[in-house]
């Protein structure tokens, strides 16, 4: 058995920072301005690529380096960020062991799984494939569109129209399967960016590896992603640092290494994550349903607490960029939307996405929120959070482990 990274590694955490250019860019847990995540070299939207590369399929680009093989399966952990691994690994022995031979990417901005699990699926950054958070504007309409839940009006094809990581794999003769929960498979976010897909429903933890080994082992050439949300679930309910999201760790551990031991031999596993995530105390919640000065000008709010998109009313962008920095100091990076896109938070953005983006975007720093208790009960009281640029926030693992 194989969890070395080809060409060799720091481990997670030996690497503690994302870079860009080869200098360190984050040299604390919260730097005094954001950086931008690396599109193009660490990130999301850079693995389906690599994985088909190592595929060989042609024309695609091998960016992470992955070794060639005929079978691979991602493991996508929803809420693993790479902080957290490293703070409890006591509680995670098989994963800590392959994250001694690890490296950590950036999630892509917001670090939210409507966005990431978008750039898994299409290889394409945020700005390309459209799907720029958990509740946008539908451009042309006064209503948000919520990426979980979505609006039967939309048409999921038409809103993010680039091929899929499982359709690119299909047509070059790779088996392409997603092995997640039954209700997800004909979700509005699922036909958008993760269409193709030979789709293997399982709701518990042993049916997902079943399902997944049977479909690896049935094929000569396979990719499959398979997706467990219990962590993150855990993590919003009780907190990312609390004795229950320990405990689920440790059974997404024993998860993960059911699922190496459960697959044909020369398999690469390629474990990851979408996001990783903050506690909130109740004292860094801004409440913008109680705050006079976040509303006047306001459309509509969307985004999530540590990633917010604000729509202005005609002409009063300006007016609500000001209120919003003067209001929000410094517990977010608030910024315009061409402020936004010249900056690269989103990558390099499409025309037919740019009107989905707020007017005004806040990104939170620290360990702070912008909630809105009245029109998002539930979001509000969520414990733990992501989204933001924030390092615990983007920075998840990037796992291989190869049995022999």
């Amino acid at each position: 058995m194989s969890n070395s990274w080809p060409g060799g590694a720091g481990g997670l955490a030996a690497t503690t920072s994302r870079e860009a250019g080869g200098e360190s860019t984050a040299s604390s847990d919260d730097p005094v301005w954001p950086v931008a995540p690396r599109y193009g070299a660490a990130t999301l939207a850079d693995v389906g690529p690599s994985l088909l590369s190592c595929l060989g399929v042609p024309g695609e680009r091998n960016i992470l380096g992955l070794p060639a093989v005929r079978r691979v399966c991602l493991l996508v952990i929803d809420g693993l960020g790479a902080d957290l691994l490293h703070e409890q690994k006591a509680a995670a022995p098989f994963l800590a062991s392959l994250a001694e031979c690890g490296r950590r990417i950036d999630a892509g901005f917001p670090a939210t799984t409507v966005t990431s699990l978008s750039s898994l699926g299409t290889g394409l950054p945020p700005g390309q494939h459209g799907l720029l958070g958990y509740q946008v504007r539908v451009p042309g309409t006064g209503r948000l569109l919520n990426g979980l839940r979505w609006d039967k009006d939309v048409d999921p094809v038409a809103w993010q129209p680039e091929s899929t990581i499982f359709e690119r794999a299909a047509a070059a003769g790779v088996a392409a399967v997603r092995v997640a929960q039954g209700s997800f498979k004909h979700s509005g976010l699922s036909i958008a960016s993760m269409r193709g897909a030979d789709y293997q429903a399982a709701n518990t933890p042993g049916a997902l590896v079943a399902r997944a080994a049977t479909a690896m082992a049935a094929q000569p050439r396979a990719y499959a992603m398979v997706y467990t949300g219990d962590l993150d679930g855990t993590g919003h309910a009780c907190g990312c640092t609390s004795p229950a999201w320990r405990y689920q760790l440790s059974h997404t551990d024993r998860l993960a290494e059911q699922l190496a031991d459960a697959l044909p031999a020369g398999t690469l596993l390629v474990v990851t994550a979408d996001h990783g995530m903050v506690d909130v105390p109740s004292a860094r919640r801004i409440d913008a349903d109680l705050i006079p000065e976040l509303q006047e000008g306001v459309a509509l709010l969307g985004g999530e607490p540590r990633a917010r998109h604000v729509y202005a009313e005609p002409g009063a962008a300006p007016d609500v960029l000001a209120a919003w920095r003067e209001t929000l100091g410094e517990s977010a990076w608030t910024v315009s939307r061409d402020e936004a896109i010249d900056e690269g938070w989103f990558g390099p953005v499409d025309q037919r996405a740019a009107p989905r983006l707020g007017d005004v975007i806040a990104s939170a720093r620290g360990d702070w929120a912008v909630v809105a208790t009245v029109a998002e009960p539930r979001e509000s009281a969520l414990v733990g959070m992501h989204g933001s640029l924030m390092p615990r926030d983007q920075e998840i693992p990037l796992l291989l482990y190869q049995g022999e």
